[in-house]
């Protein structure tokens, strides 16, 4: 077993581990697609995967008992097979809502099997017994590392430039384009929902305008967040959402307003 394989089945079980914590996001296609390239050395496809992929994972998310696609296998097996097998970055969308749907199965299987460590939890606890809860925590826990482990660590095993364009070359061109369609209406959807939540109507021109500005502009994204900023520094101080006028003298003067007005608001 290579340095790289050991470093990837490192990289999927922490990814696995994040999909169940939420506490450090591991599993976003971002933050694993990154370690994937940093551990392959090609942090550069790897950030740009994890990018493509984070839109298209925007609307993936855990409602009540519906579990969602898992990003977490998504991200892992689609950066290696664009690093090792050399496929454009476009592809990885495509590959991503596949892997998904089995990582959902996956993760579902891994959480059945969960419910077995809960039940031994109880027992423990019955017994004041805090090393075995702790052993049950953490062994429903490798589980979930090792779902993604172990998937990462055999694609990357067998991916190279030829064994994954002769896979490639076997499946249906409708198929593969089908994929990144439906790859695409994905991101669209996520994206929808996510501007759904944080609809603001007085925020909206702001929304909009970011958009011309991208487009007719030849602003990087560093360019874009500062001007940004700007305008949220500005809108704060202008707005009479967040300052009220008080006439003292013959001057109005801002005041800010109290903790009970900002609560209404």
């Amino acid at each position: 077993m290579g340095l790289d394989i050991i470093l990837v089945s490192l990289v999927g079980l922490i990814c696995g581990m994040g999909s169940v914590l939420d506490e450090r996001q591991t599993h976003r296609p971002l933050v694993a697609c990154t370690l994937i390239g940093l551990v392959l050395g090609n942090l550069t496809t790897g950030i740009m995967v994890g990018s493509a992929l984070e839109l298209l994972a925007l609307g993936w998310m855990n409602v009540g008992a519906a579990m969602a696609p898992d990003a977490a296998l998504a991200s892992v097996v689609s950066a290696i097979l664009v690093i090792k097998g050399g496929l454009p970055v476009t592809e990885s969308m495509g590959i991503a809502v596949s892997v998904a749907i089995v990582g959902q199965v996956l993760t579902i299987f891994v959480r059945t099997i969960a419910v077995f460590f809960q039940h031994m939890a109880d027992n423990f606890a019955k017994e004041a017994n805090f090393r075995g809860i702790e052993f049950c925590h953490f062994g429903a826990l490798l589980l979930q590392g090792l779902r993604v482990a172990i998937p990462a660590a055999i694609v990357a095993h067998y991916a190279n430039a030829d064994n994954v364009k002769a896979y490639f070359d076997m499946v249906p061109a409708f198929v593969s384009e089908g994929l990144r369609i439906a790859g695409g209406v994905i991101v669209v959807v996520g994206y929808a929902m996510v501007i759904n939540m944080m609809s603001v109507r007085a925020l909206m021109p702001f929304f909009f305008l970011g958009f011309v500005v991208a487009v007719f502009s030849s602003y990087n994204l560093i360019a874009l967040g500062i001007i940004g900023t700007v305008l949220a520094i500005l809108y704060i101080q202008l707005s009479p959402r967040f300052n009220k006028t008080a006439i003292i003298g013959n001057a109005p003067r801002r005041t800010p307003l109290a903790d009970d007005e900002l609560e209404g608001l």
